[in-house]
């Protein structure tokens, strides 16, 4: 499989590169798109941007992948999509999605997530995309039930030495 930059009417998703450091850096210190990412802490250095990128551009084929989501109308980088977890033998991926607040509510994860959800069916041959979401995350939830998810199941994710109860939201694909 590979990954491709992608092009919507709004927004051009490009592989992240190790040129995103900055980027990078300043999406996962910022405590409002890291309050419900429950699983990490918060990057506060360089190295921690450099970390993620290293994940996400090791040759393919891998089992994640991830997007940064820009603007095409002036090139701003507003948060990243892509997929954790592939599992190619059960047809089954997990998604991830962030997005700076000051643009939220315009639909800009809305139109990324549809695209990325078509390659998981078409290329991927991907029959269920999961996503596990905090349950006080209601921007999230609301998102993912818009996109056709349904809540699937529950499970406490431990971090900072404190259980946090997380909804698995299950889009199930067929052709």
């Amino acid at each position: 499989m590979l990954f491709n930059d992608i092009e919507t009417e709004r927004l051009f998703l490009k592989n992240i590169s190790i040129d995103d450091r900055n980027f990078i850096f300043s999406q996962f210190s910022d405590d409002v798109v890291t309050k419900y990412l429950l699983d990490r802490e918060p990057v506060n250095d360089m190295e921690g941007a450099d970390e993620i990128i290293k994940l996400y551009i090791q040759p393919e084929s891998r089992l994640q992948h991830r997007w940064i989501i820009m603007r095409k109308s002036d090139g701003i980088k507003m948060g990243t999509c892509g997929f954790h977890r592939w599992n190619q033998k059960d047809c089954n991926v997990e998604v991830g999605y962030d997005l700076k607040e000051e643009f939220w509510g315009n639909g800009y994860m809305q139109e990324a997530m549809k695209e990325i959800i078509a390659i998981a069916m078409n290329s991927m041959h991907i029959k269920e995309i999961n996503a596990f979401i905090y349950i006080e995350n209601q921007r999230s939830i609301h998102l993912a039930e818009n996109l056709g998810f349904v809540l699937s199941g529950s499970s406490y994710e431990l971090f900072r030495d404190k259980k946090y109860l997380h909804n698995r939201y299950t889009l199930y694909l067929t052709k």
